[in-house]
């Protein structure tokens, strides 16, 4: 539904504990960036490190706040915090880097480098080395989804109000950009539905019912369960188009 392919920009609202991020990010195979998105201060990702994706795949998960990127949507020249603290970083990083070079040096001088320094410094090379996924986005890629726009939404936040969230998101997505958005129940996707409608931000709406039966396998007696949940909750997808047209 939301149209999942290589080397596609996917914006993600995953308040699912990072289910929806991981298997996005799989099904991209470390091409293209999956962007979770989140109101509040953290993201929802735990469940991310149980797929034990490769470090190819992790740098392609990033994070982001709603806030942020509705910020840059606006002007990003409205936000010099942005560029003073990117430039505070630049140079953190830079005489970070000066501070190892010149502790190599002075212990390569002075001829401390023996067995228990390498197994001190080691490790912290390796450190900084590993990639982790979930870092934030940085700013020439929020540049870029600002400019050309996201290729789909996928939205898996039950406790947030569903229609709140689509009208601040789906002008972050490029013209024609598939999206789905997941909820435990019918009305508000009804709602959201209806509204989409009226402003005319979508198109080939449809409200579906995923479904799973579940079986149990006996000599002579497989059926379905007796007790099983006939309740998976509904989907509602859609097309985003230009409503200035």
């Amino acid at each position: 539904m939301a149209n999942v392919s290589s080397n596609s920009d996917i914006l993600v609202v995953d308040m699912v504990g990072g289910l929806l991020t991981g298997a996005v990010a799989e099904r991209l195979g470390g091409t293209g960036f999956v962007c979770n998105s989140y109101p509040g201060q953290a993201p929802s990702m735990d469940i991310v490190r149980i797929f034990n994706l490769s470090d190819e795949i992790c740098k392609r998960i990033v994070r982001s706040s709603i806030s942020d990127l509705l910020s840059q949507k606006e002007s990003p020249q409205q936000n010099p915090k942005h560029d003073v603290g990117s430039v505070e970083s630049q140079s953190n990083d830079q005489m970070c880097a000066s501070v190892s070079m010149e502790e190599i040096s002075h212990s390569s001088e002075n001829g401390t480098s023996d067995l228990g320094a390498e197994n001190n410094t080691f490790p912290a090379l390796r450190a900084c080395k590993a990639i982790k996924a979930g870092e934030k986005a940085s700013q020439e890629i929020i540049d870029s989804w600002k400019e050309n726009g996201f290729s789909s939404l996928i939205i898996a936040a039950p406790d947030s109000d569903t229609w709140t969230l689509v009208k601040d998101l789906l002008p972050l997505l490029s013209n024609s950009a598939p999206f789905a958005i997941y909820h435990q129940y019918l009305q508000p996707l009804a709602t959201c539905m209806h509204n989409l409608q009226l402003e005319k931000m979508a198109i080939g709406l449809q409200i579906t019912e995923p479904w799973l039966r579940e079986y149990q396998v006996l000599p002579s007696r497989t059926h379905p369960f007796m007790q099983m949940s006939a309740f998976g909750g509904y989907i509602l997808s859609g097309t985003k188009i230009c409503s200035n047209c």
